[in-house]
């Protein structure tokens, strides 16, 4: 007698196998974008408070940390290079082992960037390396969103696709709280002197740890379930006897620009108000905070209230994430860009105090807001591409919003501060924020999309 495949009881071990398969997928995702952020924002950080005297020593101290937050920048104009790079294998061998290839890129220049010497012992040609290491990091960090997005949101099932979603976009704010983490502990247990000499190397160097979470998402992930249909069709198209005359495709990023070029532009504009306000927050605002003309309180301070503030941003994007599941991507997307401009006149004022609460309570406000567009975005923007170009049409928009609205935002908000005054750097991000709000405007829902599609 044949066994009865859709019993009851069949149906809860396959949703329960399923709910385990997710976690473990979704927890990986996390540990591997966290740590590849900890490595891209672990050089904020270092950009802010070291590199203007290791690899700047000749300028003043202004003009050395406009030049750091150059370099910073240099990894901004690698990412989109890199989600064209990433986004072009990725759509074709797969999302899995593109992302392993990233995380194994991360891995190997920061800890470079760990062992680089300084301006001191080779001169000019220090802060050439650094920047391009930098660059090296934005490669990875351009193919990486790509990989742990999709592998979240396409393996995820259609009603959760935001909350998981949340799993990938969590690793920003847990990089953050690394980062930080790693220099406080580092700052607090060694001199000043030692410090500036090489105890801020030890964090770059922890960044080997990735070459490991590399390893294990190729050996016990498999790619998604929606590659996989992709993969299926492609074989059939190739051995069809009656399918002969089939066109050969074009790159997956060229045909990405051609079916959704207004997607792509619209993306990366939803993107800016996260991007500015985010390297605002967590690059430039401990500059202010550190400067007797801002804050004027201590570098563990300012290192302390961002670390509150980016585990809080962590649950406020879970439950945005999970909102958007429910009732759809665009409100609670268009919310937070408003609060985030509106917030950003609170900003400076609350910092200004010195007391540590009202600075918490500043970086909180604008990392919750932010959150409530950042935690969404993975499910938006996987929603707006067919299969076979997702992982170059998503990269796209992501990436080209990260150059625009990321990459020079710390080096113009010191510009407009020095030059004219700090409530001109909140005026920057309320701009940001009011062309997010008009990009989302015009994109359509989405959260009710299947990702089966493939035209």
């Amino acid at each position: 007698m044949s066994s009865d495949i859709n019993t009851p009881q069949n149906g809860m071990v396959k949703d329960v196998e399923l709910k385990s398969s997710m976690r473990k997928v979704a927890i990986t995702a996390l540990a591997g974008t966290s740590i590849e952020w900890y490595d891209f924002f672990l050089y904020a950080t270092a950009a802010a408070l070291v590199f203007p005297s290791v690899f700047f020593p000749e300028f003043s101290p202004t003009t050395g940390l406009i030049l750091s937050f150059l370099t910073f920048a240099a990894g901004f104009i690698a990412r989109p290079v890199g989600g064209v790079l990433f986004g072009h294998f990725g759509d074709r061998i797969g999302r899995k082992r593109t992302l392993v290839i990233a995380l194994m890129v991360m891995g190997v220049a920061s800890t470079m960037i760990g062992l680089l010497p300084t301006y001191a012992t080779i001169g000019v040609a220090a802060p050439i390396i650094l920047t391009l290491l930098r660059f090296t990091q934005g490669l990875a960090i351009g193919g990486q969103w790509g990989g742990a997005m999709l592998l979240v949101t396409e393996s995820a099932p259609a009603d959760q696709r935001g909350w998981y979603g949340a799993y990938a976009q969590a690793g920003a704010p847990v990089g953050v709280i690394l980062a930080n983490l790693a220099f406080i502990i580092i700052s607090r247990s060694v001199s000043d002197e030692f410090f500036m000499a090489w105890g801020w190397r030890i964090p770059f160097l922890a960044s080997v740890a990735l070459i490991g979470i590399s390893m294990y998402v190729q050996l016990n992930l498999e790619d998604t379930k929606a590659f996989k249909e992709l993969e299926a069709q492609r074989e059939k198209r190739q051995f069809d006897a009656t399918d002969t005359h089939q066109p050969v495709k074009r790159s997956p990023v060229l045909e990405a620009i051609r079916k959704y070029p207004k997607r792509i532009a619209l993306a990366a504009g939803a993107f800016l108000s996260v991007q500015v306000s985010f390297y605002i927050l967590i690059a430039f605002i401990i500059s202010y905070g550190i400067d007797p003309d801002g804050a004027n309180v201590s570098r563990n301070t300012m290192l302390a209230a961002l670390l509150i503030a980016s585990a809080l941003q962590i649950p406020a994007q879970f439950w945005a994430s999970g909102y958007s599941d429910r009732h759809g991507r665009r409100g609670i997307f268009m919310l937070g860009a408003i609060l985030t401009g509106v917030w950003a006149f609170a900003l400076f004022p609350l910092v200004a105090t010195g007391n540590f609460l009202l600075i918490v309570l500043g970086i909180c406000g604008g990392l919750v807001f932010l959150g409530f567009m950042y935690g969404p975005q993975a499910a938006f923007f996987t929603e707006l591409f067919s299969t076979e170009v997702r992982y170059s049409g998503a990269s796209l928009g992501y990436q080209l919003g990260a150059i625009l609205g990321g990459a020079f935002a710390p080096t113009i908000a010191v510009y407009l501060w020095r030059e004219y005054a700090i409530v001109w750097v909140s005026v920057y991000i309320a701009v940001a924020s009011a062309l997010a709000l008009l990009s989302v405007l015009m994109l359509t829902e989405t959260y009710k999309t299947s990702l089966s599609a493939t035209e």
